[in-house]
């Protein structure tokens, strides 16, 4: 059978037009065209992420790891005076141990200036005890000369016995645009506390709503809604100085008035991480995980 060859060249094309139907028509397997994920990149992962250091870095101001170093790693800032500090095994690494002891910073830190703080997360591993009799600082952005600082980090360990292993009281407080205090964050924590059990802490701000919000090991615990806006909001006066487990009560040289409440700190301290924003919930309860992790 003989076929002309223009016959032959509209079967041809007929046969190209019916196979780019085909291919069109046919079902893909990435229809978004979404990009290639290697489920190998997730392996060790812990809600997507290998460590706590992934976790908002660009909004990570201040970091204290502790592994064998005081020094706060983001500036390099070495404390200006230390007292019955040491290193001992943490969450991750080594984690600091005070034996009514408190690290000092008299260096004004950049990330701590007013402009730079309005908004804030604060994260930290802790061990601690209550005693019965007096309050702890966990940490307090102070301002020279004054007992009170710009904002105050304080556990009540001073409202219960340190036979008891079931609720460490938190009381944040922190000095106002219009120069008064906001506190009223009295959340209690039910999970175990002790001087063998590490506890993860989180106390978030928003500086648009005036809320303060507290997380225990990747819980919310409590909440304090009506702080206001205004002259009610949070500043970070200037100057500054910070000083981790400790009022300028109990350093000497520093000593203002016979303010009795508190002792330096007795307990051990991991991971301290300041970022100058909320970050989510989601984030909080990564945090929990990864430092159960040991990462």
């Amino acid at each position: 059978m003989n076929f002309s060859k223009s016959y032959i060249r509209e079967i041809s094309f007929g046969i190209m037009i019916y196979a780019l139907i085909f291919s069109a028509c046919k079902k893909s397997d990435n229809p978004n065209n979404l990009p290639d994920v290697n489920p190998s990149d997730y392996e060790g992962t812990i809600e997507g992420y290998r460590s706590a250091d992934e976790i908002y870095p660009k909004n990570l101001k201040a970091y204290w790891s502790f592994d064998d170093t005081n020094n706060e790693l983001k500036s390099g800032s070495a404390p200006t005076q230390a007292s019955n500090n040491t290193f001992v095994p943490g969450m991750k690494g080594k984690s600091l141990k005070l034996s009514a002891g408190y690290l000092y910073y008299a260096k004004q830190l950049d990330a701590f200036k007013t402009d730079s703080l309005k908004s804030f997360t604060i994260s930290s591993w802790i061990q601690i005890t209550n005693n019965g009799s007096k309050k702890t600082m966990l940490m307090t952005l102070t301002r020279p000369g004054s007992l009170d600082g710009s904002f105050e980090y304080r556990l009540n360990t001073n409202e219960l016995p340190a036979t008891n292993t079931d609720v460490i009281k938190v009381g944040p407080r922190f000095r106002t645009i219009g120069g008064g205090y906001q506190d009223n964050l009295n959340a209690s924590l039910s999970p175990k506390i002790g001087a063998t059990v590490w506890t993860h802490l989180v106390l978030t701000y928003d500086g648009t709503t005036g809320i303060f919000k507290e997380w225990g090991n990747g819980i919310e615990i409590g909440s304090y809604n009506n702080r206001g806006t205004g002259n009610n909001l949070f500043k970070a006066y200037e100057p500054s100085e910070f000083i981790i487990g400790a009022t300028y009560s109990q350093i000497p040289g520093k000593e203002i008035g016979t303010n009795v409440t508190y002792a330096a700190m007795t307990g051990n301290i991991d991971e301290l991480r300041i970022f100058n924003t909320v970050i989510s919930d989601a984030h909080i309860k990564a945090l929990y995980n990864l430092g159960l992790a040991g990462k």
